[in-house]
């Protein structure tokens, strides 16, 4: 891995580059023949066993998994079509804390990054949950549901996030070997605290400096709930952060949202945002960090 970071900085790294970061288009067309990339690098210390904010039980680790899961199968039925799950995606979850490295359970364990058919094909296992739907009496009736589970929660250890980003610039680094000319791999951090093993801004840009033909890779870094903080999302400015250090490095690693993004937070959520918008979301609840997710993996290129 150092020889991967030594080359990344001194450009002998075999991917293809693009201009500063906003100047590029993210126009690219997503095909099985030019998929696009989402990587999950998921905080998995100790610390995750807390309750998560505004929550009245549920750990941060075990939200955190489910909101994972869902997504993922969000993920697989957008590539859904009467054939079969197309590819257009490839997905990973790295998980840092105790170990740092590839997070899938069951058959997909071991693995950094899988085609979405593979994930659809190979859940760990699928749990029955209750869900309330509505009665068409103006009440809610309780019904049982499949819930497919890919990654499951785990917190122990520090936070070891440089390692975590170092680990993404080389899967991000092989995608773009593979893809030169793909949508930009987007990135996506979720942590409830600071970095134990070092400064990771710089490893965070290493990585957003990284490109396809289309523009620079996407890095967003969402900040879990401990209190109760009011959200902020998806800043253009640091003037309303805390001063705390992690947030001011957080945002200073998140890369703006793109134009099709920011047209999705205002449609889909109520969140018109300026351009330069970030990446990044402090002190998020589990509904924030939901629509978060969903605006961070909204790609409308796909044939």
């Amino acid at each position: 891995m150092g020889d991967l970071l030594a080359a990344l900085l001194d450009g002998r790294a075999q991917v293809t580059r693009g201009g500063r970061e906003g100047e590029m288009p993210y126009i690219a067309e997503i095909s099985r023949n030019n998929p696009a990339c989402f990587l999950f690098l998921i905080d998995q210390s100790g610390s995750m066993n807390d309750i998560w904010g505004g929550q009245t039980s549920k750990k941060k680790c075990d939200g955190v998994a489910d909101i994972i899961n869902r997504l993922l199968q969000e993920l697989v039925l957008r590539c859904a079509k009467e054939e079969g799950i197309r590819d257009y995606f490839h997905v990973g979850v790295i998980g840092y804390g105790a170990q740092t490295g590839p997070a899938f359970s069951g058959p997909l364990a071991g693995q950094s990054l899988v085609r979405i058919s593979e994930v659809g094909m190979n859940p760990a296992e699928i749990e029955e949950r209750q869900k309330f739907f509505d009665d068409g009496a103006g009440g809610l009736i309780e019904r049982p549901v499949k819930f497919p589970v890919w990654f499951k929660p785990q917190a122990k250890g520090a936070t070891p996030m440089r390692k975590a980003f170092d680990t993404a610039t080389g899967i991000v680094n092989d995608f773009l070997v593979s893809y030169p000319h793909c949508f930009p791999p987007i990135i996506i951090n979720l942590t409830d605290g600071e970095s134990t093993d070092g400064d990771p801004l710089p490893h965070m840009r290493r990585l957003r400096a990284m490109s396809s033909s289309d523009g620079a890779t996407l890095l967003f870094n969402l900040h879990i709930s401990s209190a109760g903080e009011t959200p902020i999302a998806f800043p253009h400015s640091t003037d309303n952060l805390p001063k705390a250090e992690f947030a001011q490095l957080l945002f200073d690693g998140s890369s703006e949202l793109t134009a099709y993004m920011r047209e999705m937070a205002d449609m889909a959520y109520g969140l018109p945002l300026p351009s330069g918008a970030r990446g990044y979301v402090f002190n998020a609840d589990s509904t924030l960090m939901i629509q978060a997710l969903d605006i961070g993996t909204r790609v409308d290129n796909l044939l």
